[in-house]
């Protein structure tokens, strides 16, 4: 790509955001496929492990919805650092403790993904500063790369969380003992990852004169959008749907249902989601050429309903071979969206309002995420209803496909 062949400050600083939203994603996904096990193992019922699930990310949505609408006054750099300090509280504390109450207070002040996917103020952070270094044509290509590097991080990142408490377990370590290592490594990354934002250039930052427009406040009413707000709320609130469903079948949740289902030990889990999120990457590296013979909204929709009719078919598989295989072939698939719609979101908005419009709806994601946890959690905790968490994510995620198609398909993009 052009732009990480830069060998400006400005490429410098691109490559580095690559750099540190691999390790990020690594942490999630070495964290996220033991996260529920860890709970369990604590002591924790499944109805305590929904509610603070859930507040994790209501929690994660309050904090990032005010960094990111002021992350142009407050300095990008400063957001980026200011999320990998709370993922070092988050895992610090985790380690620590098997209080339910400062659980609690972790879960909400701290940064940590349940699903292995983005949370916090990085993601919005980052896009609107990689926006910046590329034109329109440019755009898809570039995020597509992005969430390649992301879904391959993911991938390492649960082959060797899985694989790291598997081998303390054959090793005489206890169950519980195992999964706290995990934790304590998600800590580690989280005071690495600082360290590596601090170091981002003042490249990162929007120009002078966007900085200087922006008023001394600790909170906007217009949430930083003008001419464009209709649009995004109007997307936010169907990617609200789109992520309340999605976290119905988080990650984490999903391995817990492996294991109970069918007693999958938590190398074996590590290996599933290691083989699912690389499946990802490869299919968020297509949509860039799908998009441009179909359109960004038209991909969005086209890959994602099918992937989701996989996703109904995983817990009415009668034997693992069959659920793993409903489940990676969803995989191959399902992140086609991602990018596309990160695309189709910056190019839907003027460039001043970039930073906002993806923070915005990053946050609706979030708290879309935030509500489905605390009643998927009791579900997964009844034999007889554990599958349903699937079949509700899959038919909402279909709905939502539709609705967005019927909402945006006559709109006229900016760029």
């Amino acid at each position: 790509m052009s732009v990480l062949a830069d060998n400006s400050g400005s490429g410098r600083d691109v490559a580095l955001l690559f750099t540190t939203r691999s390790l990020r994603l690594f942490a999630y996904g070495f964290l996220s496929v033991v996260l529920v096990l860890y709970l369990h193992a604590a002591g924790l019922s499944q109805d305590k492990i929904g509610l603070l699930l859930t507040l994790t990310l209501a929690g994660d949505t309050a904090i990032s919805l005010w960094l990111t609408t002021n992350a142009d006054r407050i300095g990008r750099r400063r957001v980026l650092v200011a999320g990998a300090v709370l993922m070092l509280f988050a895992g610090v504390l985790f380690s620590l403790t098997r209080s339910f109450m400062l659980l609690l207070l972790a879960a909400t002040i701290g940064v940590i993904s349940p699903s292995g996917n983005e949370v916090g103020p990085f993601l919005a952070t980052e896009q609107s500063g990689l926006s910046e270094k590329a034109d329109s044509k440019q755009r898809t290509h570039i995020f597509a790369w992005y969430n390649v590097a992301g879904s391959f991080a993911t991938a390492l990142g649960a082959l060797a969380g899985g694989g790291l408490a598997q081998l303390l377990q054959t090793r005489g370590v206890a169950e519980f003992a195992s999964y706290r290592a995990v934790v304590a490594g998600y800590a580690i990354i989280g005071a690495v990852l600082a360290m590596l934002f601090a170091r981002l250039s003042p490249a990162v930052e929007p120009p002078a004169e966007r900085r200087a427009a922006q008023r001394p406040a600790w909170f906007h009413a217009d949430l930083g959008l003008k001419q464009s707000r209709g649009n995004v709320f109007r997307l936010a609130g169907l990617f609200t749907i789109d992520a309340f469903a999605g976290g119905f079948v988080v990650q984490a949740f999903v391995a817990y249902w492996f294991h109970e289902r069918f007693g999958v030990n938590p190398a074996t889990l590590g290996a599933i989601f290691f083989a699912a999120n690389l499946l990802a990457g490869i299919s968020a590296l297509s949509a860039a050429w799908i998009a441009k013979r179909i359109g960004l909204l038209a991909t969005m929709v086209a890959t994602h309903i099918p992937s989701n009719v996989l996703l109904m078919l995983v817990p009415l598989m009668p034997n693992l071979t069959l659920a793993m295989v409903m489940l990676l072939v969803r995989f191959s698939i399902s992140q086609m969206d991602v990018p596309t719609r990160q695309a189709y979101t910056m190019a839907l908005v003027a460039p001043e309002e970039r930073s906002a419009a993806a923070g915005v709806t990053g946050i609706a994601r979030t708290v879309g995420a935030s509500l489905s946890p605390i009643v998927a959690g009791p579900l997964y905790a009844s034999a007889a209803l554990a599958g349903l968490p699937f079949l509700i994510a899959g038919g909402l995620k279909i709905v939502y496909d539709l609705l967005v198609w019927r909402a945006f398909r006559a709109v006229k993009l900016k760029d």
